[in-house]
Order: C-alpha cells, then structure tokens, then sequence
C-alpha cells in the first residue's frame, strides 16, 4: 500500500511543480501590470507557462485553496514514504546446537567450536546460539532418534553418517546441503563425503577425519620383552604376560558398549572382509554364514582370556582412559580423537612419548579388506531440513564459519583431530602420536567403515547388546549371530527391503 501512495507522491509532486511555475507566471503578469507591460495571453512563451488558465479575480482564491490541498495531501504521503523508507526492525533468530563433546578428550573441540560461535554473536547481534551437550549415546540412541520421529529436532546437531543417515534423509528430516556446497565452493574440499550422500543429496559435513588403532604403552612393552603382535598367538601371549605382570591387556570402559563393540567389529572383519557387512547394508545380506560364526567365536575365546578390567561392562570411558594414562594396562583400542589425552594440554608431560600405535592384529587366513585398519569421516554435523528464511540463513552461516580453513587447521593443531577438509597442515605441530596414525593410515592395505557406522540405527543397539553379551560371555556365538540376523530381518520388512 505504501509503494503505491510513494508512486502517486511523485505524480503530485509534478503536479506541484505545474502550479508552481503558473504561480510564478501569475506574479510575473501582476509585476508586467504594474510596469504598463500588457499581458499576451497568445504567445508562445504565455501558452507555454499558462496554458489555458483563467486569470480572472477568482484566480487567487483558486490557487490558495490548491495550495493547501497539495500541502495536506503531501503531508500525509510523506508520512507514508517515510514509514515505507525506514528499515524494518532486525529479526531476533535464535538457533539450538546440541553436541556430544562433554568428556574430557572433548575439552578443546568444544573449546574452539565455543569460540566460533561467540564470534558469530558478535558478527550476528540479532542471532543467539543454544549450544547443548549431550551424553553421545544418549543423544545418538535415544533422543535423536525420537526427535526424527516427531520432526522436532534440533536445528545444528552431531550427526554420524553412512547407514544412520538414510532413515533421517528419507524422512526429510536433513537439509540437503548440495547448494551450500556448490555456493561456497566447498563441493570438492572435504578429503571423502561418500558416507554423508543419500539419492543426489549430501545431509551432513564430517568435521573430522578418524583412525581406531590400538595404543600401546611402548615402555611396559619394552620392560617386559614384548612386541608388538601381528597375529593370534601373538596376542594371546601379550595377553597373558601383561597379565602376569599385574597389568590390565586392554583398558576398557564399556558402560556405553559401543567400545567394546568396537573390539567385535575388528574380529568380523578380520575373519569375514569387507564382503557380508557390505551386502548387509545394500538389503541382501545376512549375519549367518561361516565367517562370521567362526569370527563370533574367537571373540568368545578372546573374552574368556579377561583382557578387560573387572567389571568393564559399568565403567565409563574416562574410566579406560585413566588406566592407560596411568600406566595400568598395556594397550587400549579407541580412536583418534583420544589423541589430546596423550599429548594435549592437559597431557602428563613425557607421556607421548611412550604410547605407540598399531593396526588390530590379523586373526585368521587373510581376506579381501580384512586386514584393514577401521577408519573414516563419519562424524560430524547435520541440520534441520525444518529450518527456513532468515533462521535457515543464520544456520548454514555459523556452519560456514565452522567450516573455515582456519578453523578446521585449529581443530587439527589444538584438538588433534585428523582433517576431514583438504587443508595444509604441518604434521610438525601436531605431535608424536598423531604423525604415528597418520603414517599407521598411509600404510594400511585397507581400510573399512566402523560397523556402528555401516549398520542401520536399527541394528546398532542389537548390536552393542551382543558383543556386550559375548564379552561377558552370556551368550553362544549361533545365539548372537541368530539375535543379530532376526533384527536384520525385521529391519528389511520395515523398510521393505
């Protein structure tokens, strides 16, 4: 409405002019009078001024009353061009964030990503950030989950890609960020974004790279004559010497049971390649065939050599991190972002230099992929597909600034993360374990996606469940397998697969 008055002002404002110049004209006549000059109506310059208007008495009365119903009428346009001409009030935008980095090898990746988004208040005073922790599994297995069902999910979250993501893109839970990347041209600067597509979307950015080796303490190897081992019998033996010596083999705190699936995994890859879980993941596999009963049933054997601390199953993962770092157990199977504990800020000082790193040994004739070292770029963010207008701006902004090389260099030097984006870094900065998993990554034959990463949401509880059973030695391995096999057919069914 408005635009409209502003677009008539201008009409009248010409309208304005035209009275203008008669009344301009109008006192040039009275001032023509005045000096004997008689006005000449039909000339050109006069029909030009004055048209055909009637310069009788009634004139001045005329003009007067035009006068102010211009002015009035440009009072109230000008009132109105005014109000259409102030800029609109900046839109307050608030956005939720939930991650999972609350444990203490978390302490600088939550501290840097912190950071960008206090900056990003600043930069964005119209913008507020809920930034949430959350417990990972809590967040991974059970709210994130639900919120995928209501659609009530938060805006900025930490997503896990490969199989996980699937559910969530066919819903129409995730934005597709293809466009993001295609604008910022960001489309070819992540190192692998294969697990984070679905159909000819991308629904997620990893925000780190990963390894899962096998940390060793190398000064208790050294004072009790071990080597690294390379095969079954050599791990039985580092088993029972580090036993023998009062020594914990493998640290673990499986309260969370994803760590000590994370030992399963190793086992059924090394037995059965990369072959079965790929086909479980395209819908055509099945957990019962021979490689993996006999893998099921070495893990039986490892589990019954206790490598694990008592009462693993209730301890936490600090837990696992303070018998290594303490100089308790031997060895401790996790991942790389465990890195800062060995040599962050928060390090005890020297302690990196004792730690090694090796790939989980071989544990029966090799296969296709079964030797590889379980890796990938399957952590990192995702976003509400709910997100529009100006809230759905702001969002893929803070991501853009998480996303900076600078950032993402930050990540690597102050967190020691491996990078998952195509930046220059100087391995000299990022410490002794670091440069060791990196040389482990470059050397390893073959690599293969972690099984709570390939598997649907659906089976990755039934699968934790098992090996936590197979652990504590509850279950046989044709039951485990038969458990995992009828929640891989159920799964099918439901998706109609």
């Amino acid at each position: 409405m408005n635009k409209r008055i502003c677009k008539l002002s201008g009409s009248l404002l010409t309208f304005r002019r035209s009275v203008g110049e008669w009344c301009k004209g109008l006192n040039v006549t009275r001032a023509n009078r005045q000096l004997g000059i008689p006005f000449q109506k039909d000339t050109p310059v006069d029909k030009e001024r004055f048209g055909q208007w009637n310069l009788s008495p009634a004139t001045g009365r005329l003009r007067i009353v035009l006068t102010g119903l211009l002015v009035s009428i440009l009072v109230v346009i000008g009132v109105g061009c005014a109000l259409e001409s102030q800029p609109k009030a900046t839109e307050k935008i608030k956005l939720s964030f939930r991650h999972v980095w609350i444990q203490e090898h978390n302490a600088q990746m939550l501290k840097i990503v912190s950071e960008v988004i206090k900056q990003f208040e600043l930069d964005h005073p119209n913008v507020r950030i809920d930034f949430e922790g959350l417990d990972q599994t809590v967040h991974r297995e059970q709210r994130l989950k639900s919120e995928m069902v209501t659609g009530n999910i938060p805006d900025i979250f930490v997503l896990f890609s490969g199989a996980e993501i699937e559910p969530y893109a066919r819903a129409g839970r995730l934005m597709d960020l293809t466009d993001f990347l295609k604008e910022n041209r960001m489309d070819n600067g992540f190192y692998d974004l294969s697990l984070w597509r679905f159909g000819s979307g991308v629904y997620g950015l990893p925000i780190e790279g990963f390894a899962e080796p096998v940390y060793y303490n190398k000064q208790l190897f050294a004072e009790l004559g071990l080597s690294v081992p390379t095969n079954w019998e050599q791990l039985v033996q580092v088993i029972n010497k580090l036993k023998s010596a009062g020594l914990v083999p493998f640290s673990l705190g499986n309260q969370e049971r994803w760590p000590g699936a994370m030992h399963y995994h190793y086992f059924l890859q090394r037995f059965a390649g990369s072959a079965p879980i790929d086909q479980i993941v395209k819908g055509k596999g099945s957990f019962i065939n021979a490689d993996y009963e006999q893998a099921t049933q070495r893990f039986i054997e490892f589990a019954k050599l206790n490598p694990f601390p008592t009462l693993s199953e209730t301890r936490s993962i600090a837990y696992a991190e303070k018998l290594f770092l303490e100089g308790k157990a031997g060895m401790f199977l996790n991942g790389s972002w465990e890195l800062n504990l060995f040599q962050g800020e928060q390090s005890t000082p020297g302690f990196a230099d004792k730690v090694g790193v090796f790939n989980f040994p071989v544990l029966s004739g090799t296969k296709e992929a079964s030797v590889g070292l379980a890796s990938g770029y399957t952590f990192g963010l995702g976003l509400s597909a709910n997100l529009e207008g100006e809230h759905r701006k702001a969002a893929l902004d803070l991501i853009k600034a998480i996303y900076a090389p600078d950032v993402q260099r930050r990540i690597v030097y102050e967190s020691f993360r491996l990078p998952a984006m195509k930046i220059a870094v100087d391995y000299g900065r990022t410490g002794p374990v670091f440069k060791q998993i990196i040389d482990l990554l470059e050397t390893s034959p073959s690599a293969f996606v972690p099984y709570d990463n390939a598997l649907p949401p659906a089976l990755q509880e039934p699968f934790f469940q098992v090996a936590e059973q197979l652990i504590a030695g509850n279950v046989s391995a044709q039951e485990a397998l038969q458990r995992l096999e009828i929640q891989l057919q159920q799964y099918y069914e439901l998706v109609g697969q």
